[in-house]
């Protein structure tokens, strides 16, 4: 049976209008260090909980493309963003007009460079832990799962 290969296309957003989608792309950024996987995670600019580098849709970006965006500004971190979704998950993100439920898509992206120094350096701390550490210290039970069971050989070719 051939395989069939789907390549993601660029998002366009129409320029200067809101749009309705609740969607977001994290990077689910990860390496080899001594023969073991980590992930980074990074804290959020407010409450300083545990998170992966995640953002909303950028015009002509894949949403890969926009994960490993967010893994450079929030992590300081560059590499080769997958175009695969690992999976999804859910939260409610506060507004300063209330709060909106946001669906997360998250996407591998494997680490080439880690950065002494990167857009968001001061506001957030970064982190490598192994999967299951890095699950732990995450609140969304969706997010935990995906982090904790990652696995780099179902995303490489």
């Amino acid at each position: 049976m051939a395989k069939i290969a789907f390549r993601q296309l660029p998002i366009k957003l129409r320029a200067g209008r809101k749009t309705d989608v609740r969607a977001q792309f994290a990077a689910l950024c990860w390496r080899m260090h001594n023969d073991n996987i980590e992930i980074c995670i990074v804290t959020t600019r407010n409450t300083g909980r545990w998170i992966l580098p995640k953002g909303w849709p950028m015009h002509k970006q894949t949403p890969a493309q926009a994960a490993a965006t967010e893994a450079y500004e929030e992590a300081g971190i560059t590499g080769d963003a997958i175009d695969r979704c690992l999976g999804v998950y859910s939260y409610v993100k506060p507004l300063k007009s209330g709060t909106a439920p946001i669906v997360v898509m998250v996407y591998p992206v494997h680490v080439r460079n880690v950065l002494s120094d990167w857009p968001e350096k001061g506001q957030r701390k970064r982190k490598w832990l192994s999967p299951k550490k890095a699950a732990k210290k995450l609140q969304e039970p969706e997010l935990k799962r995906i982090v904790a069971s990652f696995k780099p050989q179902n995303v490489l070719h």
